[in-house]
């Protein structure tokens, strides 16, 4: 044991301070050519909702392992604070090659907070099993892919740039899904990976506090922000409350299951996240919501049933079913209400238009989860090379490995 922690010694602080010193040099260097980034700017109440939805929401959700918690929340932190600063460079880096319009330092910094989130979905699948190195490999290559994928759609598919953003959910379940593909199943006999009611209720927490502020991230770039918060928040209640409906419908004695609940309160948010801005009726809020609960609920039981087995996954934080099928859900949504809306603006007589309008989603939401998966399992393959020292089989899902614990 003392040799893996000289091991890590050698590693992970020389790999941060490395990461530190880059992104220094880029802001001496870089910002006195893009841009001022103390422009003015009205994002910061966004800003600050969403630093604690990501901080203190994701950190806490992913506290699902008995003897993983030291690590799920400050591994969580650690992660989101370097993936700003990355990501703050790769905007920059953009609006460099005039990829992009300089945006000002605030609404960049908020950008940037936002894509992490799919550094934070990703982590909940790989949880327990990669070693900090590994995680900040993953968490760069993630968000560099991101802003490719998000590039891509807003330059050849003319999506708006919100709503590249908001595909932060789907791109974040389906990286971290493929790359869990590529480590060692633990062992049968292995029981740390299961929760206790402790940390089934610090997960909760993270949970609730996510759910509070998910209206700000659905509506922090939006034009119409009213709309967003106001249809982002039915969402969320009616899944919530469908939440404890289905939990007590599904389980074998009529109760409810804090998995369920952990998950399934969240669906409404990344189901809406296409179309909060663009809903004018809160009835479609809430139906969205609810088919969002639903199809998590119900996605617990297949995927672990017969989807992880028959693929020899094992997604630790269930981020599949919490963010991934209903982030499939609000893309298949926002097609079907935007073939509808302009259908019927045009009295369903340029059918050449709505074709259009057609390729254009589902092109985008094709190739955000294609290149999520595609570079997700050469990332996984990456990640498992030995000079990233991958941790034994039998050393999942234990703080002890990376963090000094007194029981």
């Amino acid at each position: 044991m003392p040799s893996r922690y000289l091991s890590f010694r050698c590693s992970v602080p020389w790999l941060i301070l490395f990461l530190e010193a880059l992104f220094l040099i880029h802001l001496f260097f870089c910002f006195p050519h893009v841009g001022n980034i103390y422009s003015p700017s009205s994002f910061y109440p966004e800003f600050q909702d969403v630093n604690h939805m990501v901080i203190f929401g994701f950190g806490f959700f992913l506290i699902v392992l008995r003897r993983y918690g030291f690590s799920s929340t400050g591994l969580n932190f650690l992660l989101v604070v370097l993936g700003v600063q990355c990501c703050v460079l790769v905007e920059d880096l953009l609006v460099f090659l005039r990829v992009q319009q300089n945006e000002g330092g605030m609404k960049s910094l908020a950008k940037a907070v936002v894509s992490t989130t799919a550094v934070a979905i990703s982590t909940g699948a790989v949880l327990g099993k990669a070693n900090p190195v590994q995680l900040i490999v993953m968490s760069l290559v993630e968000l560099i892919i991101f802003y490719v994928s998000r590039c891509i759609n807003r330059t050849f598919l003319q999506v708006p740039d919100h709503l590249t953003l908001m595909h932060v959910h789907l791109f974040g379940a389906y990286f971290g899904v493929a790359v869990t593909s590529r480590f060692p199943e633990p062992p049968p006999g292995l029981d740390k990976n299961r929760s206790t009611p402790n940390s089934d209720l610090f997960s909760m927490l993270g949970t609730v506090f996510v759910w509070v502020f998910w209206p700000s991230f659905n509506s922090i770039l939006a034009h119409s922000k009213k709309e967003a918060v106001l249809n982002t928040y039915l969402a969320l209640a009616v899944s919530a409350v469908a939440a404890f409906m289905l939990s007590a419908l599904t389980s074998k004695d009529g109760k409810f299951r804090m998995t369920h609940i952990h998950s399934a309160v969240l669906a409404g948010g990344v189901t809406i996240s296409y179309t909060a801005h663009s809903i004018q009726h809160p009835w479609i809020a809430m139906i969205l919501g609810l088919l969002g609960s639903v199809i998590t609920v119900l996605g617990s039981h297949c995927l672990q049933r017969c989807f992880n087995p028959a693929f020899k996954l094992q997604d630790t934080s269930g981020v599949h079913f919490t963010f991934g099928l209903p982030a499939v859900l609000g893309a298949v949504a926002a097609v079907v209400l935007c073939v509808i809306e302009k259908g019927i603006s045009t009295q369903w007589n340029n059918f050449s238009s709505l074709g259009y309008l057609i390729f254009v989603d589902v092109g985008a939401f094709c190739q955000t989860i294609s290149t999520a998966l595609l570079t997700g399992l050469i990332t996984g393959l990456i990640l498992n090379i030995k000079l990233l020292k991958t941790v034994h089989v039998s050393k999942y899902f234990d703080d002890q490995s990376y963090w000094e614990v007194s029981f």
